[in-house]
């Protein structure tokens, strides 16, 4: 894809997504099949997300933030993903109610530092398996264009490996 293509794609995700949030109307997240993944950057690089310490995923937003800013903040030159599955979805979930981590105050609290990573390019992948298996409604996922379901998070993690992007788990 070229860069012309991808800072059209970004604006228009940005502009989609502030419309649609403005008027409450934006349903779940689609399920992205592993083979529609794609390296569009020389450089990418996935965060595997699959643990619910805040503490933890706070210092992997500063990762992130710093990978940024290391390479001038243009999504053209990197393309940087979390892969989140196990207890590391609980971040972007719209409530923590009805979830095995509904007594926990913090957590909604933290999603509010992703947004704007994400005015960077970044993508967050959630696992659709661990929503089926812990009986988590995907509408409990939070709403936002950089936000998507894979059919499982260790196979995207995979899958983004085969492709060229570079592992890193924070911890």
């Amino acid at each position: 894809m070229s860069d012309i293509d991808r800072r059209a794609i970004f604006g228009g995700l940005a502009a989609a997504g502030g419309l649609v949030a403005a008027s409450g109307a934006i349903a779940a997240p689609a399920v992205l099949p592993l083979s529609d993944l794609r390296k569009e950057a020389d450089v990418a690089c996935l965060y595997h997300c699959d643990f619910g310490d805040p503490a933890r995923f706070s210092q992997m937003l500063v990762n992130i933030a710093n990978h940024y800013s290391a390479a001038g903040s243009n999504p053209f030159d990197l393309q940087l993903a979390i892969v989140a599955h196990g207890a590391g979805v609980k971040f972007f979930l719209e409530s923590l109610e009805g979830t095995a981590w509904a007594e926990e105050v913090t957590v909604p609290q933290i999603f509010s530092r992703v947004a704007p990573l994400a005015q960077s390019g970044l993508k967050v992948y959630l696992c659709k398996i661990t929503f089926e298996r812990q009986k988590i409604d995907m509408e409990k996922a939070r709403k936002a264009p950089f936000i998507q379901f894979v059919p499982s998070g260790v196979a995207t993690v995979a899958a983004l490996q085969s492709k060229g992007f570079a592992y890193i788990k924070i911890g």
